[in-house]
């Protein structure tokens, strides 16, 4: 449970007393997979990912994964329901936009997603990387979230196995204020993929 400040009044007046404020508790917003699913067709303008985890246990479970880890050629499947909905989107003039975060040196999940870089962004996506300490440097946070039309977050939580738990949606305008720097930090700094990849080294 997080709390805000909650404005109740003043009374400086002459005296210099400062202004009044109560410490709120708010209970987390939580929302099912579909809903938030959803939300890939029903936003009207952006929606913008930052990533900032090491490794996603949802990507070790995948036959790309496997095959990227084996060395082998990986096989995306560009016509999945996932591919089909960023190409829809995108030819409504809607824009999907990412930032990655990585460490030096990549972890193996990392290096996964950069090879998916440029198959995600053949459907609808721009793929943006941070290295993790310019994004340090940048105050972002570090934590995974989606934030769509500049309104609404949903912000994901995951278990110590890198394993999605549950999906917050926060509407707070405070919160979504910051959500909508710190993207527009992200997104002034990171590099595209294909340019950021060439300056990662080989594994190995």
């Amino acid at each position: 449970m997080s709390r805000r400040l909650r404005y109740i009044g003043s009374n400086s007046g002459h005296s210099g007393c400062p202004t009044l404020y109560e410490d709120v508790e708010r209970e987390p917003v939580m929302i099912g997979y579909d809903e938030f699913e959803s939300m890939f067709t029903t936003f009207q303008h952006t929606a913008f990912r930052l990533e900032t985890r090491r490794q996603y246990g949802s990507d070790a479970q995948t036959e790309t994964y496997r095959r990227f880890v084996a060395g082998e050629d990986l096989g995306w499947d560009s016509d999945d329901d996932w591919s089909r909905n960023r190409r829809e989107q995108s030819a409504r003039g809607k824009r999907f936009e990412r930032v990655r975060v990585m460490d030096s040196p990549p972890t193996t999940g990392q290096r996964y997603l950069l090879a998916n870089a440029a198959e995600i962004g053949k459907v609808g996506e721009d793929v943006r990387y941070l290295w993790r300490e310019d994004a340090d440097r940048l105050g972002l946070p570090a934590e995974d979230a989606w934030l769509f039309d500049s309104r609404v977050i949903t912000l994901l939580h995951f278990d110590t196995d890198d394993t999605l738990t549950g999906i917050e949606l926060i509407t707070d305008p405070v919160r979504v204020a910051r959500a909508c720097q710190e993207r527009d930090a992200a997104w002034h700094f990171a590099v595209p993929h294909r340019e950021f990849g060439a300056g990662v080294p080989s594994d190995g």
